[in-house]
């Protein structure tokens, strides 16, 4: 069978040639509701023994609380082949979790011959606050006995709680720029300058570090000629206030000594990353010096290394944490002098083989990018599949130039075919991929010249265009100093003249129905801009909007009313230009026209008034006088209606057939308009039409 380790809770576990042992967690003091009070870091371990007969039970191993755990065994830099799982029991629920694979394939310390006792160990692996574990670690040989290392046990941390942390819990670790380093000494290098801004860092104190853990002094590389971006495995579903938590209990993990930790002398990452972006020193010595770190073996004399907290094998990094990856890579590498983007020949310390199967030698040097994953230089997973994948963007945003630079809108401008109109005010805004923080400025360009700077979280500028054509477009500048190729210029033309009504709203009479609310009108004008006219509104003495190619529009006016004809030209730059002017329609009854001949007076209510004239007079004549610009004849038409002449200032203009197959009452037959208003007759003539002479008439309408 597989050989096994085990390390349960409250069960008695049966193996043959397996390795067995129980774990109880009794619930600390610190466990019944009182988690936030101050408590300082502890590390405990427990022994999986392996049975010396075929069945054994083993007695219970109480231990307290624990929020982090890994494996361990002897030998600083013998690997474990095989499988190591684990589940939990959880404080605040008392229910286990699924089991979790813990990552065996952490680096061995590069100077373990020189530590005594220094263990071979998994990564950590964060679970939360509990009080109970079971571990199994099954050989990847299934039959080989001696396949486990010798000396396994499972280390728990609790990461306690700092006075601060106790004050107020729901506070997270302050972020601050580390700006007190260590003076300059015979090994200790001078902190060169960087060509980027500083990140913000947690500084140890106020993520917790017990210095204490690491007496050691610090060691320093030459340089930092490349950075090497890791994740520390375990959940991904910590809070953002529980990471100065997970970072000392990684740190505890690495530094308590053997058995019951890794005996390292410091945390092994120069730098951890929290999914929400924050940023905290790892490896003392100076943030701003190269210091010697513990991460990547066989590498770890050239770089720095910068684990993101998480497991990112199926699940990519958060936005917020690669661009801090991003900004602390490209100010380490920015003390140097070197490009985030580009590779570098690194000298191997080790003679290994990285994840892909590369092979090195040490002493020999090798092409790496400047910002690689752990597995480039390590047979490791890490950083995960997807977190890895995420290394081209962490390159691109840490070297610059901005990516993504576009602009989404003008306001204070509308679009007309491919040119923009303006007043002269505009606002261009404008969107990247890349982060804000990794930006130094945006500069707005107009005919190739900056008339506006901003900062690099700010996503618009605004200027005043003068009168003309102009070109439009934004660049931004990285924090490296690269700029970024402008966008496509937008052509914006400066626009202040308003529209103009080169014929002035006005309204004629049309052919319908008439009634003394509503006389059948046509409203005609003709609006042009010296640019490009965007619209007309109407808006009284009723409201309706019109295209910029439309004239005329069939509307009604109520009779014997002046009425405000207004209405509103747009130019596509926002510019206007209302005219407003007034007619009244007025309906001349029958009664009121000069007669001659013979005719009958009708009354109905379908009559103008009520009543109408009526004759079949051949020759029998109405004759209106007004003063005014437009005018209708209205009439009663049916079947048997006849024809009649007009004359309109003694001269014959029209005849009209009145004859309709279905009865028409108060229609508008004919019509005539003029350019102005001026006075006029307009006379009508009973033709006398064989078989149907008659023609009624209701009275002229015009407008005043």
């Amino acid at each position: 069978m597989k050989r096994r380790a085990w390390l349960t809770l409250g069960a008695v576990v049966l193996g043959g040639g397996g390795i067995a042992t129980y774990a109880a967690a009794s619930p600390s003091t610190d466990a019944a509701g009182d988690l936030q009070s101050e408590r300082p870091v502890k590390v405990y371990d427990l022994a999986l023994k392996a049975p010396e007969t075929g069945e054994r039970e083993l007695p219970r191993t109480e231990t307290k609380q624990f929020s982090l755990l890994g494996i361990s065994w002897t030998g600083a830099t013998k690997r474990l082949d095989g499988k190591a799982q684990v589940r939990t029991r959880t404080i605040d629920t008392g229910a286990w979790t699924s089991w979790q694979d813990l990552e065996t394939d952490a680096d061995p310390v590069e100077d373990a011959d020189e530590r005594a006792g220094a263990r071979g160990a998994s990564e950590p692996l964060w679970v939360g606050p509990s009080d109970g574990v079971e571990v199994q670690v099954v050989h990847e040989d299934g039959t080989t006995s001696a396949g486990l290392p010798s000396g396994l046990k499972v280390n728990l941390v609790d990461p306690g709680v700092t006075a601060a942390e106790a004050a107020d819990a729901a506070t997270e670790p302050a972020a601050y720029t580390e700006d007190v380093t260590p003076s300059p000494t015979a090994t200790t290098p001078t902190a060169p300058a960087s060509t980027v801004p500083e990140p913000p860092i947690v500084s140890r104190a106020d993520w917790g570090a017990d210095e204490s853990l690491s007496p050691d002094p610090s060691e320093y590389n030459a340089d930092v000629k490349a950075v090497f971006v890791h994740h520390t495995a375990g959940s991904n579903d910590y809070t953002c206030a529980e990471s100065a938590s997970i970072v000392r209990a990684i740190y505890a993990y690495h530094t308590a000594p053997a058995p019951s930790g890794n005996g390292w002398n410091d945390i092994g990452y120069n730098f951890l990353v929290d999914k929400c972006g924050t940023i905290f020193e790892g490896r003392k010595g100076g943030v701003d010096r190269p210091v010697l770190g513990a991460h990547t073996y066989g590498w770890n004399r050239e770089s720095t290394g910068i684990a993101v907290l998480g497991e990112y094998t199926a699940t990519g990094a958060s936005n917020a944490a690669l661009t801090s990856v991003a900004r602390i890579a490209a100010w380490k590498l920015g003390q140097y002098g070197v490009d985030p983007d580009s590779t570098v020949q690194l000298t191997a310390g080790a003679t290994q083989k990285n994840l892909a199967g590369t092979s090195f030698t040490a002493g020999s040097p090798y092409t790496f990018n400047r910002i690689s994953g752990h597995r480039d230089g390590y047979a490791t997973e890490c950083p995960g599949n997807s977190l890895y994948a995420q290394l081209p963007t962490i390159r691109a945003w840490a070297a610059g130039p901005v990516q993504g630079l576009k602009l989404t809108s003008l306001t204070g401008a509308t679009l007309s075919g491919s040119t923009y109109y303006t007043k002269g005010a505009i606002t261009a805004k404008w969107s990247a991929t890349t982060p804000a923080s990794l930006i130094s400025k945006f500069e707005l360009l107009v005919d190739g010249n900056v008339v506006a700077t901003t900062s690099g979280t700010a996503t618009s500028a605004s200027t005043t265009l003068a009168a003309g054509s102009h070109k439009v477009a934004v660049r931004a500048v990285h924090q490296s100093g690269r700029t970024s190729p402008a966008t496509t210029a937008l052509t914006v033309a400066t626009d202040t003249t308003a529209p103009t009504f080169s014929s002035t709203p006005k309204i004629t009479l049309r052919t319908g129905t008439v009634n003394t609310t509503a006389v059948p009108v046509t409203l005609g004008w003709k609006a042009a801009d010296s640019q490009a006219l965007k619209s007309v509104s109407l808006l009284s003495p009723t409201t309706a909007t019109f295209g910029p190619t439309t004239t005329s529009s069939s509307r009604t006016a109520k009779s014997g009313t002046a009425s405000t004809w207004s209405m509103k030209a747009y130019d596509v730059a926002g510019n206007t230009r209302t005219s407003s002017p007034s007619y009244t329609p007025m309906i001349l009854q029958e009664t009121s026209a000069t007669k001659s001949g013979s005719w009958t007076s009708r009354s109905s209510t379908s009559y103008l008034g009520g009543k109408s004239y009526s004759s079949g007079s051949k020759g029998a004549s109405l004759t209106w006088t007004f003063t005014g610009r437009s005018a209708s004849w209205v009439v009663s038409r049916a079947s048997t209606s006849g024809q009649a002449y007009v004359y309109v200032d003694g001269t014959k203009v029209a005849t009209v057939d009145l004859k309709s197959s279905t009865t028409k009452y108060r229609d508008a037959i004919w019509t005539k308009s003029w350019s102005s208003s001026a006075k006029h007759t307009v006379k009508i003539v009973v033709v006398g039409t064989s078989g149907r002479p008659t023609v009624t008439t209701d009275g002229l309408v015009y407008i005043k």
